[in-house]
C-alpha cells in the first residue's frame, strides 16, 4: 500500500471516527442509554460515512473535478455534497429502521433535520478534501517554480562568472604588454604571477562563493601586476578585520571592483592616486569598502558599467536582497564602493 493511500485511509478513519465519538457523547448527554441498538447505529453511520465519502472521492477523481477552476468547481461541490447527503440519509434511515425492527417511526421533520446535518457533514468533508488537494497542488507548483528559478539563476550566475575571467585576463595582459618594452625582466615576473592567478582562478571556478581570504590573495597578486605598470603612481593600502577572512563572498567580486577603480579612476590621473580596501564586521554583515582616486559619473555607464552591473546582478542572484552594493563620490577627489554581505552564507559547489 502506498503512503498516499495509507494517509487517505487514516484521515478517513480519524474523521468519521471523531464524528461517531461526538454523536455518542451527544446521545449520552441527551439521556440515551448505551445499548446494542445504539452501538449498531453508530457503527452503521461510521461504515456508511467511510463508504459513501469514498464513492464521492471516486466520482471527483474520475470526472477530474480537481482540475477545474473554482467557479466551475463550486456548483459540482454543492450538488455532490447534497447528493451524498441524500444517499447517506436513505441508507441510514433504512438501516436504523431495520436495527430497531420497525419500531422507530420515520418522522418527516426529523428526516429533513438529519438530511441537513449530513449535508453539512459532507460539505465539511468536501472542503477538507478540496483544500488539501488545492494546497498540495499549489505547493507542488511552488516547488516547481522555485526549482526553475534556481536553475535559471544558476545559469545566469555561470554566465556572469564566465564574463569575468576573459575580462580579467584581457586587462591583465594589457598591463603586462605595457611592461614588455619598458622592463622585460619585470614583465616576465608579472607573467609568472598572472599564471599563478589563473591557476587559483581555475580551482575556485566551480564555487559560487569563496572565503574572503582567498579573494584577498587574488587582489594582492593583481595589484602587484598593476604596481609594476603604474609604479609610484599607484598607492595601495589594506585595513582588513582578521575576523572577516572566513566570510564567504562571490569570487572575483572585489578584484573586479579594484580593477574598475584603477582602470576608470587612477589610470586617468596624471599623478596617479590611492586605492584603499577596508573590511569590517558590523552585526551580521561584512562591510567591504573600496576607495580610489577619481570621480564617478553615473551617466557614463559605457565606461564603468561592466564591473558595477555584474556585481549588482551577482549579489541579487546569490543573496536574494540580503546583500547590497553602492558606489558614489566620497568627496571631490575620491570614489567609494561599499559592499554589504551577510555573514552566515555557505559556499557550495555548482
Amino acid at each position: 500500500m502506498s503512503t498516499k493511500k495509507r494517509l487517505y485511509i487514516i484521515c478517513q478513519s480519524i474523521g468519521w471516527g471523531s464524528y461517531i465519538l461526538i454523536a455518542y457523547f451527544l446521545n449520552q448527554l441527551s439521556g440515551v442509554s448505551l445499548s446494542a441498538a445504539l452501538i449498531l447505529t453508530l457503527v452503521s453511520a461510521f461504515l456508511l460515512g467511510m463508504g459513501i465519502s469514498h464513492l464521492y472521492r471516486e466520482i471527483i477523481i474520475r470526472n477530474d473535478w480537481l482540475k477545474l477552476n473554482i467557479p466551475r468547481m463550486i456548483p459540482r461541490f454543492i450538488i455532490g455534497s447534497l447528493a451524498m447527503a441524500v444517499l447517506f440519509q436513505l441508507a441510514y434511515s433504512g438501516l436504523t429502521y431495520f436495527i430497531f425492527a420497525g419500531k422507530k417511526i420515520l418522522n418527516t421533520a426529523v428526516v429533513f433535520q438529519e438530511l441537513a446535518g449530513w449535508m453539512i457533514l459532507f460539505t465539511l468533508w468536501s472542503l477538507i478534501y478540496f483544500f488539501y488537494h488545492f494546497f498540495k497542488n499549489y505547493k507542488a507548483e511552488e516547488i516547481k517554480n522555485l526549482r526553475w528559478e534556481a536553475a535559471r539563476n544558476e545559469i545566469e550566475l555561470n554566465k556572469l562568472k564566465s564574463q569575468l575571467n576573459p575580462h580579467f585576463i584581457f586587462n591583465s595582459m594589457n598591463s603586462i604588454r605595457a611592461l614588455v618594452e619598458e622592463n622585460p625582466k619585470i614583465a616576465k615576473k608579472a607573467i609568472t604571477q598572472l599564471s599563478n592567478i589563473l591557476r587559483s582562478n581555475m580551482l575556485m571556478g566551480k564555487q559560487r562563493l569563496i572565503h574572503f581570504s582567498e579573494e584577498l590573495k587574488l587582489v594582492h597578486d593583481y595589484l602587484a601586476i598593476e604596481g609594476y605598470r603604474y609604479e609610484e603612481r599607484l598607492s595601495v593600502s589594506f585595513d582588513i578585520s582578521p575576523n572577516s577572512k572566513h566570510i564567504m563572498i562571490p569570487p572575483l567580486m572585489i578584484q573586479t571592483l579594484v580593477e574598475n577603480g584603477i582602470k576608470h579612476g587612477i589610470a586617468h590621473l596624471p599623478k596617479g592616486g590611492n586605492l584603499a580596501i577596508v573590511a569590517e564586521l558590523e552585526k551580521d554583515y561584512l562591510i567591504i569598502s573600496i576607495t580610489n582616486s577619481g570621480q564617478y559619473d553615473a551617466n557614463k555607464k559605457t565606461e564603468t558599467g561592466f564591473g558595477i552591473e555584474n556585481t549588482k546582478e551577482r549579489l541579487r542572484l546569490l543573496f536574494s536582497g540580503k546583500a547590497s552594493f553602492e558606489i558614489k563620490n566620497k568627496n571631490k577627489t575620491e570614489v567609494i564602493c561599499i559592499v554589504k554581505l551577510p555573514q552566515n552564507i555557505d559556499g557550495n559547489e555548482n
